[in-house]
């Protein structure tokens, strides 16, 4: 996955030149196209983004590219402050990658797994052709979908100490987001298959805690050297450094259906890196936790989502899972209130327990069959209200997100 270009603000995101307080942040989203017909994933990725052509100049703060396999789209914001920006580069990669597949005849689809599988192919290209050739059979279907938040931090070094602040936090921004219930039109018995699906990748899975950059970029390089990546910017690691930028990426959500609950993930997550920042100022050094303890909270989110117990990754027991995202938003509650989104979040959280997870409502739908699912996830992935065009002005342009 690529990284959202830098602007002036992103390594400092707060200051009265820089807009409304708080680090810098973008989005990039990844969707599934199917056919409104068979509710198939169609390899029909190219012709979608061929239309797109000329598209920017009416919505430039929003970019399109293609995704490992030919069912799979993505759209990037650029770099953002005010989570309101945030909302409508969001709407405006929906709409815009929305209205194309429409005139293609097909559909656009948040979901971290496909409902029902059709036929698709790698897209065309070294790097993924490189990717299927090392990995084999196990890409050849990985039509898996995430949102990925990109948050501004000052430098590499600090970048790794926020990732391992973030360790214990990433199973409860799993939970939040799961969305992938299904795979090959099986029920998966999990809430987020998605999880299960990348797992079976080398370099999955929660970070390692690292002591500096060295330590970090070593066990990069080790599992490149290893074979088992292609290159340096390839892990799967759920958070990790931008390879060009100073930016934290975490990885933990799945795709989910709506923007607003994309923008959950994305204040949430800003709000974790920014309490990660003030506790290293205070000189407080992130738990080390256990390894194989963090793999179980992991599992236990994908496993049951909002629907079941979660793991407490530093006491290593169970414990409800309204608990440990209450956690989360007292943890998060300072830096959310210096931003001025603890509101939103609130309010957003109660929405998403009154409506349940993603994966809680794509269940729901399949007692009228798995048709009526794909249905609703076409309809929750529609951007509604129509997007307020951003006259900020702090607001930097990214068209080359990688």
């Amino acid at each position: 996955m690529g990284d959202v270009a830098p602007d002036s603000a992103l390594s400092d995101g707060y200051g009265p030149s820089s807009g409304p307080p708080g680090r810098t942040i973008g989005v990039e989203e990844e969707f599934l196209l199917v056919d409104p017909v068979s509710r198939r994933s169609v390899p029909r990725s190219a012709s979608v983004l061929e239309r797109l052509t000329g598209a920017f100049p009416s919505a430039p703060d929003a970019t399109v590219k293609p995704e490992l396999l030919s069912s799979q789209v993505e759209a990037a914001t650029g770099v953002c402050t005010g989570l309101d920006v945030l909302r409508d580069h969001l709407m405006v990669g929906r709409r815009l990658l929305g209205d194309a597949a429409r005139a293609e005849g097909v559909r656009l689809v948040s979901s971290g797994t496909p409902v029902l599988t059709g036929p698709v192919g790698s897209t065309h290209g070294e790097r993924f052709a490189e990717i299927m050739r090392v990995h084999a059979g196990q890409a050849t279907d990985y039509q898996a979908c995430g949102c990925h938040v990109h948050v501004g931090v000052p430098d590499r070094e600090t970048t790794v100490a926020v990732v391992n602040h973030l360790r214990p936090w990433l199973p409860t921004l799993l939970a939040l987001s799961a969305n992938s219930p299904y795979d090959r039109g099986q029920d998966s018995g999990y809430a987020s298959w998605r999880m299960m699906e990348q797992a079976r990748f080398p370099g999955a899975g929660v970070p390692p805690w690292c002591g500096s950059t060295q330590e970090y970029d070593a066990r990069v390089e080790r599992l490149v050297e290893a074979g088992a990546l292609i290159d340096s910017a390839m892990s799967f690691w759920l958070a990790r450094l931008s390879p060009q930028w100073p930016t934290v990426e975490v990885r933990a959500a799945d795709a989910v259906g709506s923007a607003a609950e994309t923008v959950l993930q994305a204040a949430l997550t800003r709000g974790l890196v920014m309490r990660a920042l003030e506790d290293l100022a205070r000189g407080r050094e992130a738990p080390r936790g256990d390894d194989q303890v963090l793999a179980t909270a992991l599992w236990s989110a994908a496993r049951y989502g909002l629907d079941g117990p979660a793991v407490d990754p530093v006491d290593a027991r169970r414990l409800p899972v309204r608990m440990a995202v209450g956690r989360l938003l007292d943890h998060t509650a300072p830096a959310l209130e210096s931003t001025f989104d603890l509101d939103t979040v609130r309010e957003a959280l109660a929405k998403l327990w009154r409506a349940g997870s993603g994966a809680h409502r794509q269940r729901a739908a399949s007692s009228h069959g798995l048709p009526a699912v794909v249905d609703l996830l076409i309809e929750q992935t529609a951007p509604s209200p129509a997007p307020r065009r951003a006259t900020v002005n702090d607001e930097a342009v990214n068209r080359n997100a990688r």
